[in-house]
């Protein structure tokens, strides 16, 4: 299971609004003799690039899947019965399908004489799985916020320098976060301050993700902005009333409602809005009060900072106000990752459930 959830992974900022999905086929003495994962929507699934590999050597054998396979009949036919029909005996899946429309597979498989079972590290896969698990059980993209700062958490020097506060090696990873995302996103601040670029470069094969710039007053994106350029497409989510003439014919247009408490805009609605257009998971880039904004919603899945070994005392803190006050009320997390990269550090966690706080 778990070479087929590094599979899955393969398939990370490539298949939305579908699944990343990891297979292995294994013949009837526990050989592998097939290996598949989700390339893209619309193409085959991981059930079926498994057993293609496998051909005749899948009868008897064991299906390994890191969710549920589908049962019903979408751009591709239910992986359920391809299963069934190439003569497969024991299907282990890791994460049950938690929709309506493609759930049911188990059950299908079960009716047909295969034997079942699931749950197999069924954490490790749905982490793996995060962006789609959260789209769909939540009606909204997985938020993750990528920072980078000094060990005293400063984004930035007393006067606003702040090129390069992190080594190559971690701002090279950061494009492999972008890479397996679909939407990069960032406030007016950002936008304002560094004109960033926010498109893939160095990862081979990289799909672009979508460029995001939460500019609601329509001020600090202007024409000739590195983000309006063709390496990406570009959106910019301005609020109902702002003067967006000068960035209509450069960008796509989102116009949104104004936050009800506070500047900037409203987050659930545009939350709703990426949605709509089939985006499964935003990467935030920044800025501090943006990243606040989002804390303060509850709108955060995950959290990557890189932290350089560097002390400033003084500057921008990483995170501005977030609505708490106290420190009962802080947002406590679960760190389920620390790497070196380069001569600095990359942590990464998940905001606890309820019960663990």
């Amino acid at each position: 299971m778990r070479r087929a959830i590094a599979l899955a992974a393969r398939g990370l900022g490539r298949t939305r609004p579908n699944p990343v999905v990891g297979c292995l086929v294994l013949d009837a003495a526990g050989r592998t003799v097939g290996e598949g994962w989700h390339k893209r929507a619309g193409g085959p699934h991981a059930e079926i690039h498994a057993l293609a590999e496998a051909g005749d050597d899948a009868r008897g054998g064991t299906a390994v899947v890191t969710l549920e396979p589908c049962a019903h009949t979408g751009r591709t036919g239910p992986c359920a019965q391809a299963l069934i029909d190439a003569g497969v005996a024991r299907v282990v899946y890791a994460v049950a399908d938690p929709t309506g429309t493609a759930g049911g597979g188990a059950a299908a498989l079960a009716a047909a004489g295969v034997r079942v079972a699931g749950g197999l590290l069924a954490q490790e896969a749905a982490s793996g799985n995060a962006a789609w698990l959260t789209a769909v059980t939540l009606g909204r993209p997985h938020v993750h916020w990528k920072y980078a700062a000094t060990l005293d958490g400063r984004t930035a020097a007393a006067d606003g320098s702040s090129r390069w506060i992190t080594s190559p090696e971690a701002r090279a990873d950061v494009h492999r976060l972008r890479a397996e995302s679909d939407a990069v996103l960032v406030g007016a601040g950002t936008a304002r301050t560094d004109d960033p670029h926010l498109a893939v470069r160095g990862v081979p094969g990289a799909v672009q993700p979508l460029r995001v710039v939460v500019d609601a007053g329509a001020r600090a994106v202007r024409p000739g902005a590195r983000v309006l350029d063709d390496a990406a497409p570009t959106l910019v989510a301005v609020a109902e009333d702002a003067d967006a003439t000068a960035l209509e014919e450069h960008a796509d247009i989102l116009r949104l409602p104004r936050a009800a408490d506070g500047p900037g805009l409203d987050l659930a609605a545009l939350l709703a809005a990426l949605h709509a257009r089939e985006l499964r998971s935003v990467l935030l880039e920044g800025g501090a009060r943006l990243a606040g904004a989002f804390v303060a919603a509850g709108a955060l899945d995950r959290v990557t900072g890189y932290l350089a070994p560097a002390l400033l005392g003084a500057g921008p803190p990483a995170l501005a106000d977030a609505g708490i006050t106290t420190i009962a009320q802080a947002l406590r997390l679960s760190v389920t990752d620390v790497t070196r990269v380069g001569p600095d550090l990359r942590v990464t966690a998940v905001p606890t459930a309820p019960e663990e706080r």
